[in-house]
């Protein structure tokens, strides 16, 4: 069976977003959790126009490779300007994950009101492949749900101090393995397993 993941630029002290994040503001106050996709002289190869670091395109494009579907939140969806239609990744379709209405869900998108319903629906759609989160909100559901596999902190050197956490409440402790930490220019890359 696919694996769920979630891997996500955060700063140290735990923010996917800086202050002022939302439609049209994209990370807010905080673009620079983004500088390791374009900082390095290393092509990915799932996504154009990233280049990375060698040690980060290597980390970055074998998770990327793997997934096949993903379910963004509905703040992340409206965030990103509904990903132009689209999926956030170039090879994976979408599922949007809302308890309400949602503008602008095209074609090539799906609408799931709960997170089984979502990771359900992405299993489906990623034929084999695995299924990516995006977003807090989406995590934490999962992560409550215990759907979550496997977690990606692309940990960027910087404290923001407020933004959007990567984490809500959770009901328990959630045990975690550390299967890789990768340092690399501008990020270090810390890859989970979730303990069952």
């Amino acid at each position: 069976m696919s694996k769920v993941i979630c891997a996500l630029a955060v700063s140290v002290d735990g923010y996917i977003t800086g202050r002022d994040s939302g439609p049209d503001q994209g990370l807010g106050d905080a673009p620079m959790l983004f500088d390791w996709y374009f900082d390095g002289d290393t092509p990915s190869q799932v996504f154009d126009g990233f280049k990375l670091s060698a040690p980060s395109a290597r980390v970055f494009d074998a998770l990327a490779g793997r997934v096949g579907a993903v379910v963004a939140g509905h703040k992340t969806y409206d965030d990103s300007g509904h990903f132009g239609g689209g999926s956030p990744h170039p090879k994976a379709s979408l599922v949007v994950l809302s308890h309400g209405p949602v503008a602008e869900i095209s074609e090539r998108q799906t609408l799931a009101n709960t997170i089984d319903d979502a990771i359900a629906a992405a299993r489906e759609l990623a034929g084999g492949k695995d299924v990516g989160l995006m977003g807090g909100g989406a995590a934490t559901a999962a992560l409550r749900a215990g759907l979550v596999d496997e977690l990606v902190l692309h940990q960027v050197p910087i404290l923001l101090g407020g933004g959007r956490p990567f984490f809500q409440e959770l009901p328990e402790h959630v045990r975690l393995n550390l299967v890789e930490a990768v340092p690399a220019p501008g990020v270090t890359h810390l890859h989970y397993e979730i303990v069952r």
